[in-house]
């Protein structure tokens, strides 16, 4: 398998003129695999500060200008890998935000949020971890109040990191930001509580809503009230993004609950991680595909 060369870089431009030189660096004879799809090639990709300068067949830049000449024979030159399913909030937010582990294997864009995070808080979050220390007890309370996810937000960004990342509002933490750990319906008390928070994470950076609905505290959550929490990041363009309740008997109607949340709330649905568990709901993949794609017509 080949290693990879990792660019950690804003853009990777790809099919351009190339901006003529002098450049930085340029790393000549790899494989280009260029994220658009086509089929890999010999090439030199040059680089100009934190853009992407040039992309031309291997040989190309051979009399080119640079400060630095990377020769990548036998690597992948690629673009930054997505991992739309981090769980890096402790390393980006407290420990080492070169996050290496992740670094090294090729990702450069971390997605959090799944289900639980770090934002917003008060004293129904801070009960939900049970015995904490009087120390995280403080640091957790920097994010206290229904504006908390902008400031965590800006707290990983003020303690440095390597990799580009972002967030979804975790949707058991609005539940039990709201309501505790308790099960049940929310009152309106709490709904009114959650949208809040939800309009105001969306206006501080979310991406959209996210749950984990096979895990309590959030698989006390009903239909409705997801419907009610994303309909509040609906204006803002917020996305839906879930760990749905079943991925084995029950994978289509959890399908249909997510498809259900979507449209009634107005906002695009994204499933985490497509599946029929089981032998006995193997047979059930093409169902799910199928479900998905009539959704979308």
């Amino acid at each position: 398998m080949h290693r990879l060369l990792l660019l950690l870089l804003a853009a990777f431009l790809v099919s351009c003129e190339p901006l003529p030189g002098p450049y930085d660096v340029i790393i000549e004879n790899g494989r280009v695999v260029d994220g658009t799809g086509n089929a890999w090639f010999y090439g030199d990709v040059a680089v100009r500060g934190d853009r992407i300068a040039a992309i031309v067949p291997r040989g190309g830049l051979r009399n080119a200008e640079a400060s630095q000449r990377i020769d990548a024979d036998g690597l992948v030159v690629a673009p930054g890998f997505i991992d739309i399913q981090s769980h890096s909030r402790s390393a980006l937010l407290y420990r080492d935000g070169r996050v290496i582990s992740k670094v090294t294997q090729g990702v450069t864009t971390e997605i959090l949020g799944e289900n639980v995070t770090n934002a917003p808080t008060n004293e129904n979050t801070l009960a939900a971890r049970g015995a904490i220390s009087d120390e995280a007890r403080e640091r957790a309370l920097q994010f206290a109040g229904p504006r908390g996810f902008g400031r965590w937000l800006s707290a990983m960004e003020a303690h440095g990191m390597s990799v580009n990342a972002g967030s979804f509002l975790g949707a058991a933490t609005v539940r039990v930001y709201a309501k505790g750990e308790a099960e049940g319906p929310a009152s309106a008390a709490e709904l009114d509580t959650m949208r809040t928070v939800m309009e105001n994470a969306m206006k501080d950076g979310a991406f959209g809503l996210a749950s984990a609905l096979i895990y309590p505290p959030a698989s006390f959550v009903g239909t409705d009230e997801l419907v009610e929490v994303a309909s509040a990041m609906a204006p803002h363009g917020g996305l839906y993004i879930t760990h749905m309740r079943s991925e084995a008997d029950n994978l289509i109607e959890a399908i249909d609950e997510s498809i259900e949340i979507g449209q009634r709330a107005g906002v695009p649905v994204e499933i985490y991680h497509l599946k029929a568990a089981g032998r006995r709901n193997w047979h059930k993949a093409a169902l799910a595909v199928a479900r998905i794609d009539a959704a979308r017509e």
